[in-house]
């Protein structure tokens, strides 16, 4: 264990992102578990905060293994796993976790619409960084839309996966990347379960 609860990773992480505070950033969590954080997070800083809707692809009959992920546009980043999945199955992957991003824009809408990240410092936070594929997805879906500069923000992380993001992204800031690294989860004394409850209060406190 690392952290008490993600409310611990986020004032940590708030603290090693102070040089953005003054500067407006625009702070991204992602759903769900990176939501509260970026709230804590955003407000530290005085920046916006907002969501970025990305859904990990997941193995067939596990779904704590990613094989890839997918961003609210469609696109689709793949990992080493993509290829031994058959094809049926991954186009249904698909398009099941694009409707539930879809439902989850409506309904994070209706509290709290979209922020434009077009020129702007945005920070992308969640609670940790497993395969990397949901991360890498996310940078690519800001990177669409103009930002001035990415910068990801996490508790934990996978260093190889770790890698594979900061490839992606402009700084990264993680406060944990242990080589024995198994899942997010087991670095958090509490990592009970975001409801979407939890994220649409978080989206509406600001």
């Amino acid at each position: 264990m690392l952290f008490e609860d993600r409310a611990d990773a986020a004032r940590q992480l708030a603290a090693a992102l102070m040089p953005y505070r003054g500067r407006r950033p625009l702070v991204l969590g992602l759903p769900r578990g990176g939501v509260p954080m970026a709230r804590i997070i955003a407000d530290a800083l005085d920046g916006d905060l907002d969501v970025l809707l990305v859904r990990k692809l997941c193995a067939p009959g596990q779904r704590e293994l990613a094989i890839g992920a997918v961003g609210e546009s469609g696109a689709v980043v793949r990992n080493e796993y993509f290829e031994d999945v058959a094809g049926d199955y991954v186009q249904e992957e698909i398009a099941e976790e694009l409707a539930l991003i879809r439902r989850r824009r409506v309904l994070y809408s209706g509290v709290h619409p979209p922020i434009d990240p077009a020129g702007r410092i945005v920070i992308v936070v969640d609670d940790g960084i497993a395969t990397g594929a949901s991360m890498v997805a996310a940078v690519r879906a800001v990177r669409e839309r103009g930002p001035a500069t990415v910068v990801v923000a996490v508790g934990v992380a996978a260093p190889s996966s770790l890698a594979l993001v900061g490839a992606e992204a402009d700084d990264i800031v993680c406060l944990h990347a242990p080589p024995g690294f198994v899942a997010v989860g087991t670095f958090y004394r509490d990592f009970s379960e975001v409801s979407d409850t939890m994220v649409t209060a978080a989206l509406a406190a600001g």
